[in-house]
């Protein structure tokens, strides 16, 4: 049986894209929504890649991050302090932190930082926010907690608290709101850098695209559940409106 020729090479996470320039190989490779690509050290730079890897990042842009502590004190004006997930682990998590940071002094809310950097330390944090009374979260983006969606949604129920999102697919699956670039977005544009490559483009020459467009989804279904009304403020916003 001959084995079939492999042109290019498509990873769907931060992880395995690392992995695959690591394997080496002259193979294109084509990453498609990894958060922060140059500080995991997959390329060189957006700009510039280098070597024979490109693709798709959700590398946001400067003042993003606070976003989210500004949209959730306009949905829950009466808040005056937010807990904050984080993983210590990712790169973006700095900037992440120093713009809510910023955010949070100009609308006088006090910030409470929980990190976790796996499967364990999540399942701690949960206790630990129960504990500080939080109410409100943010939880920000991060593959550990897209992978474990589940149990940080079912502690946001169980406590009936108001959370905000990276990634509509936390709002698709019962949460609250979500303010982020589009995931199906990063990957259909994979096909273009495919296309590219296949007609003789090297990777290296392929600019790592960042996500141009964010989306604020709501629920309005959990928010009834959590004896919450919107504000028209905060609707008008909304890309799309879970009923």
């Amino acid at each position: 049986m001959t084995r079939s020729k492999v042109d290019v090479i498509v990873v769907s996470s931060g992880a395995g894209a690392l992995a695959a320039k690591k394997a080496g190989g002259t193979i294109p490779i084509v990453f498609a929504a990894v958060l922060d690509p140059v500080g995991s050290g997959i390329v060189e730079s957006l700009a510039r890649p280098g070597g024979n890897i490109t693709g798709t990042s959700l590398a946001i842009g400067e003042g993003y991050s606070g976003k989210w502590v500004e949209l959730l004190k306009e949905t829950v004006p009466r808040i005056s302090r937010m807990a904050v997930l984080l993983n210590g682990a990712n790169p973006a998590s700095r900037i992440y932190l120093q713009e809510m940071q910023g955010a949070a002094r100009a609308l006088q809310v006090r910030l409470q930082i929980f990190e976790a950097r796996e499967l364990g330390h999540l399942e701690s944090a949960f206790p630990l926010m129960e504990k500080d009374r939080a109410r409100a979260l943010i939880v920000t983006a991060d593959p550990l907690f897209s992978t474990h969606r589940g149990p940080i949604l079912e502690f946001a129920g169980r406590r009936r608290v108001p959370v905000m999102y990276c990634f509509r697919e936390f709002v698709d699956a019962g949460g609250l709101m979500a303010y982020g670039p589009s995931l199906p977005a990063s990957y259909r544009r994979v096909a273009t850098y495919v296309d590219k490559i296949l007609k003789g483009t090297k990777p290296a020459d392929l600019p790592v695209e960042q996500p141009t467009r964010f989306e604020l989804v709501i629920n309005l279904k959990t928010a009834k559940t959590l004896g919450l009304t919107i504000p028209p403020s905060v609707m008008v916003r909304a890309d799309q409106v879970i009923q």
